[in-house]
C-alpha cells in the first residue's frame, strides 16, 4: 500500500502528465494550422484578467521547447508581469530595458533548463510608465523581426485585450493569436467582444483555449 505522501506524488505525476498531453495537443493543432503559412510568432491574450493566460503561455512555450524547437517566451505584459516569478528569472533585464536601449538583447535573454532541452525567456523588464507606447514602437517591431532569425517559435504573453490595447498594437508583427477564456469566469459577452476586437485588427485567430475545466481526464482518447 502506498503511503499518503507517495500517493500524493503519484497523483501529482498523473495530473502533470494529463496537463502535458493537453499542451501537446494544442501544439499539434497549431502545427497543423501551418500548412499555408508558418505560425512563428504567436500572441496569447484573454478577454479579462484571471483566465490563466500567462500559465497557458508558459506551458505552451515549454511544450515547444521539449519538442526540440528553438523557443522564446516573451513577457510583454509590462503592467503585471508574472513569467519571471514562474521561472525564477531576473525581472529587471528584460523587454522594456531592451527597447529603451538600457541593455542589449543578448544580455537580456535568459535560459530555462528543461529535462532534455532549454527554453529562452525575455522577461518584461522594469515596469515603464508608458507600456503601450513601448510595445507600439518601431524598436519593438524591429526587435521581433530580429528574434525571428534566432528562434523557430516565439510565444508572447500580453495583457487582456478588452482591458488595454497592448496586444492589439503588436498585431502587425504576429502570425497568429490564441485567446484564453476560463470556465465559469469568462462571460459570453466579454469573449465575443474580445473576438470582435481581434477580427477588426485583421489578425489570424488560431483558436480559443477554455481553461479551468475539471474533467480533463475524460478526454484521454
Amino acid at each position: 500500500m502506498l503511503r499518503s505522501n507517495q500517493t500524493g506524488k503519484k497523483q501529482l505525476k498523473e495530473d502533470y502528465s494529463i496537463i502535458s498531453e493537453q499542451f501537446k495537443l494544442i501544439r499539434t493543432g497549431i502545427d497543423f494550422s501551418e500548412i499555408d503559412t508558418k505560425k512563428q510568432v504567436i500572441l496569447i491574450t484573454s478577454p479579462e484578467s484571471g483566465t490563466g493566460k500567462s500559465t497557458i503561455a508558459s506551458h505552451l512555450a515549454v511544450a515547444y521547447a521539449e519538442k526540440g524547437v528553438r523557443t522564446l517566451l516573451i513577457d510583454a505584459d509590462l503592467r503585471k508581469p508574472t513569467q519571471h516569478k514562474r521561472f525564477s528569472k531576473n525581472l529587471y533585464t528584460g523587454l522594456s530595458n531592451v527597447i529603451t536601449g538600457a541593455i542589449s538583447l543578448e544580455e537580456s535573454l535568459q535560459k530555462v533548463v528543461l529535462k532534455n532541452s532549454s527554453l529562452s525567456i525575455l522577461t518584461s523588464g522594469s515596469i515603464p510608465p508608458n507600456p503601450n507606447d513601448l510595445l507600439a514602437s518601431t524598436k519593438m517591431k524591429d526587435l521581433i523581426t530580429k528574434l525571428r532569425g534566432s528562434f523557430d517559435k516565439i510565444i508572447i504573453d500580453t495583457p487582456p485585450v478588452t482591458v488595454v490595447s497592448d496586444a492589439l498594437v503588436l498585431i502587425d508583427s504576429l502570425d497568429g493569436v490564441i485567446l484564453v477564456c476560463r470556465y465559469h469566469k469568462t462571460l459570453r459577452e466579454n469573449a465575443k467582444r474580445a473576438v470582435i476586437q481581434l477580427q477588426r485588427s485583421k489578425t489570424k485567430l488560431l483558436g480559443i483555449i477554455l481553461n479551468g475545466t475539471k474533467n480533463a481526464k475524460k478526454y484521454d482518447y
